[in-house]
């Protein structure tokens, strides 16, 4: 079962209140999320595409309610989606159904065209990749954890203040929804830097400067601006 995140006991950070959580999706971001915000004391649900059966070893190790995917995001505050882009339209309809009133929806997806999802002409034609997901999920998103490694998650998080904190991305249209994300991010262990609005939030898809990267805020902030809009081609399909 759960046990206390040891983190919580030393660290300082802004106060975000115990919250239900739904993340669709245990791969590597899914299931490290899932330990992390379990060990802050969230009450985390947590779904993949084969069933709860599936995911009764992580839910015992972090005290998370396994569910299907469908169940999910049932009362909950904050809906984690992480799963690859070419399984977003698949996903059942109305997956994002029965969340709390004003739930706050973050997308951590990449595209991947050459090595995993194929091509979707949409984002080859320029639509931000997180635009593209908010409109196959019919929800605004905020794009975050996209470009963090995930064994960071778990071993970089660090007090608030300390100097050289590691410092992730956001960017996001809803002011409001974009800081309940920071301050989630804050208590994670992490600074972070806003990345504008889902039309911007090319500057954090792969192939970017801030993508992969570990530095703190001001390394993030000027990685961002450098970003450039043109794919690469190795991000093409």
């Amino acid at each position: 079962m759960n046990r206390r995140d040891p983190f919580t006991s030393r660290t300082r950070h802004r106060k975000v209140g115990i919250m239900k959580i739904g993340i669709i999706g245990a791969g590597n971001i899914g299931g490290n999320l899932t330990r992390r915000l379990t060990a802050l004391g969230h009450d985390v649900a947590v779904a993949n595409s084969r069933g709860p059966e599936t995911l009764e070893a992580l839910a015992e190790e972090t005290g998370a309610t396994a569910v299907r995917s469908t169940e999910a995001a049932r009362g909950a505050d904050i809906v984690v989606v992480t799963v690859p882009l070419k399984s977003v339209p698949g996903l059942p309809s109305g997956i994002l159904d029965g969340a709390a009133d004003g739930a706050v929806f973050i997308d951590t997806g990449n595209y991947y065209p050459q090595q995993r999802d194929g091509r979707i002409p949409a984002i080859e034609d320029g639509l931000p990749e997180s635009r593209w997901t908010e409109q196959q999920l019919g929800r605004p998103v905020i794009k975050a954890f996209n470009g963090t490694y995930a064994q960071d998650i778990l071993d970089n998080a660090v007090p608030h203040g300390t100097p050289g904190r590691q410092a992730l991305p956001v960017s996001g249209d809803d002011p409001a929804a974009k800081q309940v994300v920071r301050d989630l991010i804050d208590a994670l262990g992490f600074d972070t830097v806003d990345a504008g609005g889902l039309d911007e939030s090319w500057r954090q898809q792969p192939g970017t400067p801030v993508y992969g990267n570990r530095g703190d805020v001001e390394a993030i902030t000027k990685a961002l601006a450098e970003a450039s809009p043109e794919r690469t081609a190795e991000w093409r399909a």
